[in-house]
C-alpha cells in the first residue's frame, strides 16, 4: 500500500525540472549577461551574446536535421566554438562527440562511424588529418569548418563556414531541457584496455553534479578567471566547460598548451583558476618565462601524483595545486585529495606524500570503495591490503555505446570497476598502487599497448612485440616496446627505424620513445611477463 505521501503529491512542472548544464547558461546569461563570459585573443563574447550564439547554433544544427539522439562531432583545439557546442548540441536533444586533436585518421574515422555523426565541426588547422578520414567513410557528416583567425591556415573541407553557419540560426530559438535527465548529452572515446575505442555514453543529470562538484572543490565564484590549459575535448574539460558557467566566471580559452602563452596570459587577464596533466606542471616549472605570480594561481591536476619537486617548485611560482582522480568514465574528476587542517604545515616529503594519495570521493558520487575483485567485499582500511578501486554513483556512465558485454563487464556487482588497484588507508583516503596493468598515460592521454602492439607485428622483422609504459620526466609515461626480431634481422632493424615505422601507422604520440630488442620473458605457458618488463623499463636493468 501507497504511504499517505504519495497521495495528490505528483511531480509536475513546478516541482521537478531534469537537471541538465544547459541551465547554467540560462542563470548566467541573465544573472550576468553583460559580464565577459569567453576571451579568445582580442575577442570578448558576454554572457547574454553567448546564450544568443548558443541558440544561433541550436537553430542551425536543428535546421541541419539534428534532433533527438543524434550526433554531432567536434575536432577542434580550445576555441569559442568547442565551448558553445557544449550548450548549443544538448539544447536540440542531439549528442555532443569531443574528438581527440592528437588522433590520427584512421582513429578520427573510427570515432565518426561508429558515433554515426551527422554533423562534424572541425577546425581548419586539423584539415590534414580530418580530411582522410572523411574520406574513408562511406557516408561522410556536413562538415562545417571553423575558421579561427588565431589558427594556422589550412584547406576547407565544410559546405559551411562556422560563423556563416551561426548567421543562419535563430538568437531567439527556444532553450529546450531534457524530457528525461537520463538521456544522453555526451559521448566521449577512451582507448581503455583494447585496441579500438569505446564511446562513454554520459547522460544530463551526471555532467549537472559533476559540474557542481567541480565547482564547490574548486571553489569557483563570479569573479573566477578560468584558463583553459585542459583540452575541452578530454572529459568535456573535465566538466569545466559546465562548471565555470555555473559560477559565472570566465573562459579563457587558448589554441595550444605553451608556456610563453600561458605566463602572459595569466597576467593580463587575471586568471584564477587552471587545470592540467602534471606535464603540464612541468612545462611550467622549465620554461624559460616562469618566474613568481602577483597573485595565486589554482591549479588542479591528476593522471598522476605530482612528486615533491613539482610541488614545491610550483608553490614557489605561486600555484597552488590540488590533486584529483578520474576517468572517461565518471566525467572526468570523480575524487579529490581534500584538505585537511594541518595539511600546509607538514614538512614537503610528508605533505606530498599525503598529497599523492587520490583521496575520497567528491561531493557528488555516491561512493568510492577499494574492493577485493573476488569477493565484492571492502579490504581492511590498513593502507596496505591492496584491491581495486570501484565506485558508484549519479556521476558515473551510462554505459559503452554498443558495446553491452563491456558495460556488463564495468558494472559487475553493482558497482564501476576502474581496473586500479589501490589501498585504503586508515583515514579513509585512497591511494592507487598501480594502474591498469597494460594502459599507458602520457601527458594525460590514454594510449592502449594493445594498439601499439598491434602495429608493431605488422612489420616483417618482427616475431613477437609487447609494449609498457616506461617512466618520462616531462610525460610522466612513454611507450617502451620490447621486441623480437626474425634471426636474419638482428642489427638490420634499428630502434630508429621501427619507431620511424610506428610513426607511419600511429598518432605521434603512441609510438614508442624506446625500443629493446632480444627474447621477451614468458610465463610455462607461453604467456609474455609484462610485469617483468615493466621493471625493466623502470630500472633500466636488463
Amino acid at each position: 500500500m501507497a504511504s499517505m505521501f504519495e497521495h495528490d503529491l505528483d511531480r509536475n512542472s513546478a516541482n521537478y525540472v531534469p537537471l541538465s548544464p544547459i541551465s547554467f547558461l540560462l542563470r548566467s546569461a541573465h544573472v550576468y549577461g553583460e559580464r565577459t563570459a569567453i576571451v579568445h585573443g582580442e575577442r570578448r563574447i558576454r554572457y547574454a551574446e553567448m546564450l544568443s550564439r548558443c541558440r544561433r547554433l541550436a537553430s542551425a544544427l536543428a535546421g541541419a536535421g539534428i534532433g533527438l539522439g543524434d550526433t554531432v562531432a567536434v575536432i577542434a583545439p580550445n576555441v569559442p566554438a568547442l565551448l558553445e557546442a557544449h550548450y548549443a548540441v544538448p539544447m536540440t536533444g542531439g549528442v555532443l562527440c569531443p574528438i581527440n586533436t592528437r588522433l590520427d585518421p584512421a582513429a578520427i574515422a573510427f570515432i565518426l562511424r561508429h558515433a554515426e555523426a551527422k554533423v562534424l565541426i572541425a577546425d581548419r588547422e586539423l584539415s590534414a588529418v580530418v580530411g582522410p578520414a572523411l574520406s574513408s567513410l562511406g557516408k561522410p557528416p556536413l562538415v562545417i569548418d571553423i575558421d579561427d583567425p588565431l589558427g594556422a591556415g589550412a584547406e576547407r573541407l565544410g559546405e559551411v563556414e562556422y560563423e556563416a553557419f551561426l548567421a543562419g540560426g535563430d538568437p531567439e530559438h527556444p532553450v529546450r531541457l531534457p524530457e528525461d535527465e537520463w538521456q544522453a548529452i555526451a559521448v566521449g572515446y577512451t582507448s581503455g584496455t583494447t585496441g579500438n575505442p569505446k564511446g562513454v555514453v554520459t547522460h544530463h543529470r551526471g555532467a549537472y553534479l559533476n559540474a557542481c562538484a567541480g565547482a564547490l572543490e574548486f571553489q569557483l565564484s563570479a569573479r573566477s578567471v578560468y584558463l583553459w590549459t585542459l583540452p575541452m575535448f578530454h572529459c568535456n574539460g573535465w566538466t569545466y566547460t559546465w562548471a565555470v558557467t555555473l559560477a559565472g566566471g570566465t573562459h579563457v580559452c587558448l589554441r595550444r598548451v605553451d608556456p610563453a602563452l600561458i605566463y602572459p596570459m595569466i597576467a593580463e587577464h587575471g586568471v584564477t583558476h587552471m587545470c592540467g596533466a602534471p606535464v603540464v606542471l612541468t612545462m611550467l616549472i622549465h620554461a624559460p618565462e616562469a618566474a613568481p605570480l602577483a597573485r595565486p594561481v589554482q591549479l588542479m591536476t591528476g593522471g598522476a601524483a605530482p612528486p615533491s619537486t613539482v610541488i614545491a617548485r610550483m608553490e614557489q611560482l605561486g600555484f597552488d595545486v590540488h590533486h584529483l582522480y578520474g576517468l572517461t568514465e565518471t566525467y572526468g574528476p570523480s575524487m579529490v585529495n581534500a584538505w585537511q587542517p594541518g595539511v600546509e604545515a607538514m614538512p614537503l616529503e610528508r605533505r606530498a606524500a599525503f598529497m599523492a594519495r587520490q583521496g575520497v570521493a567528491h561531493q557528488m558520487l555516491q561512493e568510492a570503495g577499494v574492493l577485493d575483485p573476488a569477493t565484492m567485499h571492502p579490504v581492511p582500511a590498513d593502507g596496505t591490503t591492496i584491491g581495486e578501486l570501484m565506485l558508484r554513483g549519479n556521476t558515473v556512465m551510462r554505459g559503452y555505446l554498443k558495446n553491452p558485454a563491456a558495460t556488463r563487464e564495468a558494472f559487475a556487482g553493482g558497482w564501476f570497476h576502474t581496473g586500479d588497484l589501490a589501498v585504503l588507508h586508515p583515514d579513509g583516503y585512497v591511494e592507487i598502487k598501480d594502474r591498469s596493468k597494460d594502459i599507458i598515460i602520457s601527458g594525460g592521454e590514454n594510449i592502449s599497448s594493445l594498439e601499439v602492439e598491434e602495429v608493431l607485428y605488422r612489420h616483417p622483422e618482427v616475431i613477437e612485440a609487447a609494449v609498457v609504459a616506461h617512466p618520462d620526466e616531462k610525460w610522466g609515461e612513454v611507450p617502451h616496446a620490447f621486441v623480437t626480431l626474425r634471426p636474419d634481422a638482428a642489427g638490420r632493424l634499428t630502434q630508429t627505424a621501427l619507431i620511424a615505422w610506428c610513426r607511419e601507422h600511429l598518432a605521434h604520440f603512441k609510438c614508442p620513445r624506446h625500443v629493446s630488442f632480444g627474447p621477451l620473458p614468458k610465463t610455462s605457458t607461453g604467456k609474455i611477463q609484462k610485469y617483468a618488463l615493466r621493471e625493466i623499463a623502470r630500472t633500466g636493468a636488463d
